[in-house]
């Protein structure tokens, strides 16, 4: 073998088999390379046998192979084609989709015979696609995540914390979230400049419907602009009587502010503030 050609396939990040292993930093790639951390977090997943699992970002496998172990049926999502060609290559059992999983339509995915999610999410979209799945796909029973650390600590955060926001109270009108374990970074290639967290979600029995959460996310939006101002300033063009007697049957005073709700306080105020419209005002 010629230095020259050598030298081609170190700067592709190639291996002797021809698999890439240098991660794409604009897709926001670290692959997990600590099998015994792989098949923990597959465990969380608390998987059945023909359970139909989604998994997003697959990239070398680390966590597919735990998940066909277990005799799980896996769809993995793979933004990067060369990646989602090498994956379905080893593991031919694996249905892979080369998709961008911010494209996938979540609600189809109960109607499809999936149950389970379970990633290793870029860091740079965790938030976004968390907020999706959660509310797209509340029929799931079981998801598990690796995110950054600070993500998980804002999914699972509680009113009065820093870290509690939007999202956190967005998640937990629909899931349960927990904070399993942290990782940190010697057991990613590359090494990622932070620790990370691995967080499972629990599915509510009951979940916002459609209408429900058009108001929820609105009021979130109003009220978590500015989170310090008192809830009577950030709600002042959407005030009412009615609003005004939510927060006297409820125990809110006017000058609390966001951080001081919970994620269930948040639910009722928005049907409040934003009421279903009779069939016949539509």
């Amino acid at each position: 073998m010629s230095r020259k050609f050598q030298e081609e396939k170190a700067e592709a990040g190639l291996h002797g088999t021809g698999v890439r292993t240098r991660a794409k930093k604009k897709l926001g790639q670290n692959f997990l390379i600590d099998p015994n951390v792989a098949r923990k977090i597959v465990g969380r997943l608390d998987l059945q046998p023909a359970d139909k699992v989604l998994e997003i970002g697959p990239g070398q496998g680390a966590l597919s192979q735990f998940l066909l172990q277990c005799g799980a049926q896996v769809a993995g999502v793979e933004k990067d084609l060369a990646l989602a060609r090498q994956l379905k290559e080893k593991w031919p059992d694996i249905d892979v989709i080369a998709a961008d999983a911010l494209d996938i339509q979540w609600d189809r995915l109960y109607r499809a015979g999936f149950c389970k999610v379970i990633g290793n999410l870029p860091y740079n979209i965790a938030s976004p696609l968390i907020w999706d799945i959660v509310s797209g796909f509340s029929e799931a029973r079981g998801m598990v995540f690796t995110i950054q650390k600070e993500v998980g600590l804002r999914l699972t955060a509680r009113p009065g914390r820093k870290e509690y926001g939007a999202l956190s109270v967005w998640v937990q009108n629909f899931a349960q979230p927990r904070l399993e374990f942290i990782l940190g970074p010697l057991v990613f290639r590359p090494r990622p400049k932070v620790d990370s967290a691995v967080v499972s979600l629990c599915p509510q029995a009951l979940c916002p419907d459609q209408d429900q959460r058009k108001a929820l996310a609105s009021l979130l939006r109003v009220c978590f602009q500015q989170r310090r101002k008192q809830l009577k300033t950030s709600l002042r063009s959407l005030w009412s009587e009615s609003v005004q007697a939510w927060f006297a049957e409820h125990g809110v005073r006017p000058q609390a502010r966001a951080e001081d709700l919970t994620p269930q306080e948040f639910f009722s105020l928005s049907q409040r503030v934003f009421p279903l419209q009779p069939q016949g005002d539509k």
